[in-house]
């Protein structure tokens, strides 16, 4: 009996200790060195997610610059386009406005001036660059070739006539090869100053600057005493002016002022130069 109540009193004893035991100990130094906090799994995840989140605004910032780039890209092509279109109904405007001026010098009509009694250059005119050419040196240099075929004016005005119908029906390749041949043939013809100056007209028509500046200025140089001079000097200058060469524009528009007052041309010339 002893032997069961010294028994229960050891096991009362000891289980109070084997509890105490049991329980975890919590070190409270967890801001040491050796401690680890959070757990290491959850400490490795941690770090991937906090290493993901630190990559992302990269990425992004990437992409934002990527779309920049292009959206300053884009600007400058359209600035370009714009430019570009622009220039197109620029040209569009000055071909628009050479068809009305032609139409409207067609419907002044194309029978010739009255010819001056003499069509040689012995007067001088001015060269493409609006510069007087010496009478002496311009009439040697510049004087019409001789007709390899007699004068026939009947004959000329049909072959005049024939030419000028291509310019009214808008051929202007046609007309100006027409034009072309026909001072070749008749130089001398009482038709060749219309000839020379609605060549100009043609080629200024085609676009042909060059070709057009080179017929207005023969004008004045081989036929000076021509009605058509004014008028073709002043083309001169409207082409000299699309050409760039300023500085030539208001050498020649003065000259068709002082030398031909009371033309068309003239005031034209004075308006121009008020412009300027």
């Amino acid at each position: 009996m002893r032997t069961c109540r010294r028994a229960l009193t050891v096991l009362a004893l000891t289980l109070p200790l084997a509890a105490m035991g049991a329980v975890p100990v919590v070190d409270d130094n967890s801001g040491s060195a050796g401690s680890s906090y959070p757990p290491s799994g959850y400490g490795t995840a941690g770090a991937y997610a906090g290493g993901a989140a630190t990559a992302a605004p990269s990425a992004q910032g990437q992409l934002f610059m990527q779309l920049q780039q292009m959206q300053d890209e884009i600007s400058r092509l359209r600035g370009i386009v714009e430019v570009q279109q622009n220039d197109i109904q620029q040209m569009k405007q000055e071909a628009l406005d050479r068809y009305k001026d032609l139409d409207s010098r067609i419907g002044a009509g194309g029978a010739p001036a009255a010819p001056a009694a003499n069509n040689s250059a012995s007067d001088g005119g001015v060269n493409a660059g609006g510069a007087p050419v010496a009478p002496a040196a311009g009439a040697a240099a510049q004087a019409p070739q001789t007709s390899s075929e007699p004068g026939d004016p009947a004959k000329e005005k049909l072959y005049y006539d024939a030419a000028f119908d291509l310019i009214k029906a808008k051929d202007f390749d046609k007309a100006s090869q027409a034009f072309s041949a026909f001072l070749r043939k008749y130089p001398n013809s009482q038709y060749a100053g219309n000839a020379q100056y609605w060549l100009g007209e043609v080629n200024l028509a085609k676009g042909d600057l060059q070709g057009a500046g080179q017929a207005f200025a023969k004008v004045s140089q081989l036929y000076p005493k021509h009605a058509k001079v004014p008028d073709s000097l002043y083309k001169l200058a409207d082409v000299e002016r699309r050409l760039g060469h300023t500085d030539k524009v208001k050498g020649i528009l003065q000259q068709v002022v002082a030398q031909y007052p009371g033309t068309s041309a003239a005031q034209l010339a004075q308006r121009d130069l008020q412009r300027l």
